[in-house]
């Protein structure tokens, strides 16, 4: 009897002693941190993997000293070992093996930005989609032609055609996602604003009014005076008037141009010479915002014909008539 009551109180002992190591192992492995510096850890959970070797690439990683079994046996036993989500993970300091779990299962994965910039030309974008080394490279050539082929879109001439935006994207984005998202945003808003536009404009097609945004784009950065200019431009269409504008002739002239518009250049034609050309150039020539375009349809009424930079934050000074406009020119430009 004596030997079986010794026998009970020792399986007890043993018990509460193996109770209190795994009381002990299991706070230590819910609120003991990973190893990260204040930097954090990128780790990423590869497609079709597992916990089990999650767990001991955290662990052979050094991130945590308790046992790479631990993870892999808490998921299991939560019924979240299969709810984990491939992609790119920062772990960020203070992050315990619990809370590194839940990340995997919400997929709080890393998000990068890409960010077209409002009057960059097409070309620009794609050499700076493929500068981007974030992005899986799947295009073998950044010529504008051979991009718009491998989006689908080879009877595109591409230039003006993708929305400038912030795009949020992860790893393993590849280089034509961004520029189909871009291309369909670009859309999305000229088919918005072209229902919405307003009445009698010189405009045969949504695309005629995204060149005529691009140049907008090109003239000011100047929120107000977008409507304005759109305004002066409109008119000189509906009057027959060139449009006589510089950034178009300087597309024209591409990479001869080397930052000095000389008359020469004024007076060379070239499909993008609006000084020797009636109506608009055959294409856009910039990345237009979004606000260029509902400028350019919906331009400010008035009877300005002309403007001129004024040399003071990028503004312009807008006349009625060549005899007003000549002498905005000599105050701003000669400094008569």
């Amino acid at each position: 009897m004596r030997l079986f009551v010794k026998i009970v109180l020792s399986l007890l002992v043993i018990l509460v002693v193996v109770s209190m190591i795994a009381w002990d192992q299991y706070h230590k492995f819910m609120s003991t941190p990973l190893q990260v510096n204040k930097q954090g850890y990128v780790y990423t959970v590869a497609m079709g993997s597992n916990l089990q070797q999650i767990s001991h690439d955290i662990y052979n990683a050094g991130l945590t000293r308790l046992p790479a079994e631990y993870l892999h046996i808490y998921g299991r036993l939560s019924h979240k070992a299969h709810l984990i989500k491939a992609g790119e993970y920062l772990i960020q300091p203070n992050t315990t093996l619990p809370q590194l779990l839940d990340q995997f299962i919400a997929g709080q994965v890393i998000q990068y930005s890409f960010t077209i910039i409002e009057g960059m030309t097409a070309q620009q974008l794609i050499s700076m989609v493929a500068a981007d080394q974030r992005l899986t490279k799947t295009l073998s050539d950044s010529a504008l032609p051979t991009v718009m082929t491998a989006l689908s879109l080879p009877l595109n001439n591409g230039e003006g055609e993708f929305a400038p935006e912030t795009y949020n994207f992860t790893a393993g984005t590849t280089d034509t996602q961004i520029l189909s998202w871009a291309h369909s945003l670009m859309t999305r808003n000229l088919e918005i604003s072209w229902k919405n536009k307003a009445e009698n404009l010189p405009y045969k097609t949504p695309y005629e009014a995204l060149i005529m945004a691009s140049i907008i784009e090109k003239e000011t950065g100047i929120a107000e005076e977008r409507t304005q200019i759109a305004g002066v431009f409109v008119r000189r269409l509906e009057m027959g008037m060139r449009l006589q504008t510089d950034p178009t002739v300087i597309y024209g002239l591409g990479a001869n141009f080397d930052g000095n518009l000389r008359r020469k250049d004024l007076t060379a034609d070239t499909p993008y010479n609006t000084y020797t050309r009636h109506g608009l150039p055959p294409t856009p020539i910039a990345l237009p915002s979004k606000q260029s375009i509902e400028a350019a349809l919906h331009p400010q009424a008035g009877n300005s014909l002309f403007f001129v930079a004024t040399g003071q934050d990028g503004r312009h000074v807008f006349s009625a008539n060549l005899t007003d406009h000549n002498k905005a020119v000599r105050q701003y430009q000669l400094k008569q």
